[in-house]
């Protein structure tokens, strides 16, 4: 049945949609957590749902977008925030939803709600994820969705290694 419905929402689009809240509820931060942690570079991995929360109480004016099926269970999820008067932003998509367009959608519904986006974008294909497989760094997905590259703005931390990306409406 589980199998049937995720199959349904990979096959059939109609049965995925983008909703948007300002509060995550105790029911979605677990889920977001356990996407975070499979889809991002291990070293990024939160331990736990409060430590996840600490990440979440930092993000000034957080708007959050789910993309989930009928089961609700949640297969992407996107935020915008302010920091340092800039808007910025987060997406993180199930790998098993790469390539057939919800990441663009999912963009595009943050890009309805603001004039700019700003983000941290990892920009090389050497970190590994919880699975030991490598994570793929989506720079090329977001030159594709209209970003600019400032190459000369980097994020240099031990736990990564990223340049900012912009879109301007």
């Amino acid at each position: 049945m589980i199998l049937d419905i995720f199959v349904r929402a990979i096959i059939y689009p109609q049965f995925m949609k983008i909703t948007t809240t300002h509060q995550l509820n105790k029911d979605q931060k677990p889920q977001i957590l356990q996407l975070w942690n499979k889809e991002y570079p291990e070293k990024l991995a939160y331990e736990n749902v409060p430590d996840f929360e600490k990440y979440l109480e930092k993000l000034s004016e957080a708007n959050h977008f789910l993309l989930a099926c009928d089961t609700e269970k949640i297969q992407g999820w996107a935020s915008t925030f302010k920091r340092e008067n800039e808007t910025w932003f987060a997406v993180i998509l199930s790998e098993d939803l790469h390539g057939k367009g919800w990441g663009t959608k999912m963009l595009n519904r943050l890009k309805q709600y603001e004039i700019e986006l700003n983000g941290w974008v990892i920009d090389h294909n050497f970190d590994r994820k919880s699975n030991g497989s490598f994570y793929r760094s989506p720079l090329a997905f977001y030159l594709k969705n209209e970003f600019e590259i400032l190459s000369d703005i980097r994020l240099e931390l031990e736990i990564m290694s990223a340049v900012k990306i912009k879109w301007k409406k």
